[in-house]
This record gives structure tokens, C-alpha cells and sequence, in this order.
């Protein structure tokens, strides 16, 4: 059996998910990162329009849309605090599509932060974009 550790995300609004893991996988601002229990502390801000993928101690998998935030790895395992936090199954496929195609091509702050948005929820949510 894999190794675990404890793994927490939670958004500012409420906590996501709480348990043991074998896997935390996200992209932070310098890159993707795979976390498996033993690694090495770090603290990376997570990088926008991506998600957190975390593979339960079961064999689970969730998948995280996060705006915002960031990954906190510890002896003891892993914390991840997103500005905002929805799991794949809570996410409106239509709704992020269409939220994308409003945002459009923008550069201005709120368009681009629009369009992560959207873009984190479609990949979560195992969308092509």
C-alpha cells in the first residue's frame, strides 16, 4: 500500500476536503508539482486558471477548481488555502463556457481573472478547452 499523509484544502468560504492522500498534484507560478507523502516543505503560490487534482488514500480522485491561494507542504503532510474553492461536481460546465466566451480575449485585471476563473472550472470539470 502507497504511502499517505494528511492533506486539507480549504477556501476562505469553507473547507473543501480533509483526509489521507497518496498524491497532491497543482500548479504553482513556477510550475506543476507532484507531492507525495516524505516530500520535502514548500510554499508555492498557486498559479491561475488551473486546478488541484488529489488522489485519496481510496484511489479516489478529486478535482478542485482554485482561484487564488496557496499550496503549503509540511512534514506532516499538505495544506492547500484557496481565495476560492469548488469541487468538479459542483461546477456549471454551460456556465463556465459561457463565462469564458464574456471574457473573451480582454487583457484588463477583470477579464483576465474572469477568464482563469472559467478556465479552472473547465479543466476540473475534465472539459477541453
Amino acid at each position: 500500500m502507497a504511502k499517505t499523509m494528511q492533506v486539507e484544502l480549504v477556501s476562505v468560504e469553507r473547507p473543501i476536503w480533509s483526509g489521507e492522500a497518496t498524491a497532491v498534484y497543482a500548479r504553482t507560478t513556477e510550475g506543476e508539482i507532484g507531492v507525495l507523502a516524505g516530500h520535502a516543505p514548500l510554499l508555492g503560490a498557486l498559479a491561475p486558471g488551473w486546478l488541484v487534482r488529489i488522489l485519496h488514500a481510496d484511489g479516489v480522485e478529486q478535482r478542485v477548481a482554485v482561484h487564488g491561494g496557496f499550496l503549503s507542504v509540511r512534514a506532516d503532510g499538505v495544506s492547500v488555502l484557496a481565495e476560492m474553492a469548488e469541487n468538479a461536481d459542483e461546477i456549471d460546465v454551460a456556465r463556465a463556457r459561457e463565462a469564458l466566451q464574456r471574457a473573451g480575449n480582454g487583457t484588463d485585471e477583470e477579464s483576465v481573472a474572469a477568464r482563469d476563473r472559467a478556465m479552472a472550472r473547465l479543466r476540473a470539470a475534465g472539459e477541453q478547452i
